[in-house]
């Protein structure tokens, strides 16, 4: 069974730091374009960061450059979303996916989800 389950969120003040995995079943990461995502209520899904393929090039939302950092471990089969410096506006529920070629883009399979809060 394919399956991407987040964890790591949490409650932290602003300034401080969390780190968000996310753990494959049913296929290689490494085989595939992943990234993470937010939504924050009442606003629009915002991709933060992708990983593409084996090579490894990365990329990130302008929200979250110097901030967080998106790595592979590829012996655990988990994607991790360092986040630091947070602020109250990255208060979301962030996502995992995976995709065939294009982040975000087509079909993909998607984690459950799990929500970060950051207070002022």
């Amino acid at each position: 069974q394919v399956q991407l389950v987040e964890s790591g969120g949490g409650l932290v003040q602003a300034g401080g730091s969390l780190r968000l995995s996310c753990a494959a079943s049913g296929f290689r990461m490494g085989h595939y374009v992943i990234g993470w995502s937010r939504q924050a209520p009442g606003k629009e899904r915002e991709e933060v960061a992708c990983v593409i393929g084996d090579d490894g090039a990365i990329t990130y939302a302008d929200s979250v450059k110097g901030r967080f950092t998106i790595f592979r471990d590829s012996a655990k089969n988990t994607l991790y979303l360092q986040m630091n410096d947070l602020k109250p506006e990255d208060t979301a529920v962030y996502h995992c996916a995976a995709f065939i070629s294009t982040c975000f883009s087509g079909y993909g399979t998607w984690g459950q989800g799990t929500q970060v809060t950051v207070s002022s």
